[in-house]
């Protein structure tokens, strides 16, 4: 019976925890005067891992949103000066994006505030169960990627 109940909480669970961590993640750049939102930070996590040059449909598709949400997250941080969008020459409305140095110094000051952040999110946490977590919710993710229709 436990489990069954489980089954049928655990999408809620899911969603409840990944909105906390984002309050928090949010609240807390608000706190420390970060003119920066938890997906902007991720998106420059995401070109400086992947040295720097990644296309916007590339990020769509990492980041699992559609194409007017990402289009528009990438123009705020243009006009911030955080990243640059350097024309494709196969096509005029596509653009490969690469980090300006405001946009790295930005990811470097806040690095730490986000090691921090997760430290305490997985405070009490064991290495396995963490691994049993990461693994669960990977292959829950699998199980469901490809039935999920976005404008990529």
């Amino acid at each position: 019976m436990y489990r069954e109940y489980l089954k049928h909480r655990i999408g809620s669970l899911i969603y409840i925890t990944g909105t906390l961590i984002r309050g928090l993640s949010s609240q807390t750049f608000v706190e420390k005067g970060y003119d920066i939102t938890p997906d902007q930070y991720v998106i420059l996590s995401l070109l400086l891992e992947n040295d720097e040059i990644m296309y916007q449909r590339q990020l769509a598709e990492i980041m699992f949103k559609d194409r007017a949400n990402i289009s528009r997250i990438i123009d705020i941080m243009h006009n911030n000066g955080l990243i640059e969008k350097i024309p494709d020459s196969n096509g005029r409305r596509i653009f490969k994006l690469i980090v300006t140095e405001k946009g790295k110094k930005l990811k470097d000051e806040i690095f730490p505030m986000d090691i921090d952040l997760r430290k305490m999110i997985t405070n009490n946490i064991t290495e396995e169960e963490l691994a049993v977590t990461f693994n669960t919710l990977e292959k829950m993710n699998l199980n469901i990627r490809d039935k999920v229709k976005l404008q990529i």
